[in-house]
């Protein structure tokens, strides 16, 4: 009996393992954007993202002409307009920061001078696939299952992470619904004894009128 109880944990750990190794591959590593820049205009991507997040990003001017290589400027802000990265005149760049407030960050991308246009590539890597896991390897002399199980932990933090973000939304946006639906309540009760007051004074007008021509 206590053997078939070893086994049966050990499947059970097992089963638990493969089913969160294909979560963990399952889940996006990075965000492979594909932009159009037109000779004249931005081009902007935004993503709203949560406090204490690392963000990483790469990108690549793909389309070049026959007189040289197209160049793009790029610009990235904070939900409040702060600049985190800002470059002009090249073919390819990488920007890196932690978030410090919520909100949509913002990054835009335009063509330097009079070109007719170019395709950008842009990566976009968010949270636990911003994490450099072979730097991480080599630093800790880890691999096979161990390393598995170090990527599985850091995918099953940034799952809880964001779990308890969309729980507090959730609280946010429930307080914000309550409120509205109490000052709608109070508005049309507001609304209705507006109603009922003039109504009452319409009558109350109409018959003094018809009294005084004698109609009642």
């Amino acid at each position: 009996m206590e053997m078939f109880l070893i086994s049966r944990n050990g499947g059970f750990f097992w089963c638990l393992l493969i089913v969160l190794t294909f979560i963990c591959y399952q889940l996006p590593p990075t965000r492979a954007i594909w932009l159009n820049l037109p000779s004249s205009g931005t081009k902007c991507v935004s993503e709203e993202i949560q406090n204490n997040v690392v963000v990483l990003a790469d990108y690549l001017v793909i389309d070049q002409e026959g007189h040289g290589a197209v160049t793009v400027s790029a610009k990235v802000t904070s939900p409040y307009g702060n600049s985190l990265h800002h470059k002009e005149n090249v073919t390819h760049g990488q920007f890196a920061f932690t978030t410090s407030e919520f909100g949509s960050y913002l990054a835009c991308f335009w063509v330097d001078g009079n070109h007719e246009g170019a395709t950008l590539n842009l990566e976009w890597k968010i949270g636990i696939a911003a994490k450099d896991w072979d730097s991480v390897a080599k630093k800790e002399k880890i691999e096979g299952v161990e390393f598995e199980l170090r990527r599985l932990e850091g995918v099953i933090e940034d799952i809880r992470e964001n779990l308890l973000y969309m729980k507090s939304r959730e609280a946010e946006m429930t307080g914000v619904s309550e409120k509205t639906n109490k000052r709608v309540a109070r508005f049309s009760i507001m609304s209705v004894g507006i109603s009922i007051v003039v109504s009452a004074t319409q009558v109350w007008h109409l018959k003094r009128f018809f009294q005084k021509k004698k109609l009642i």
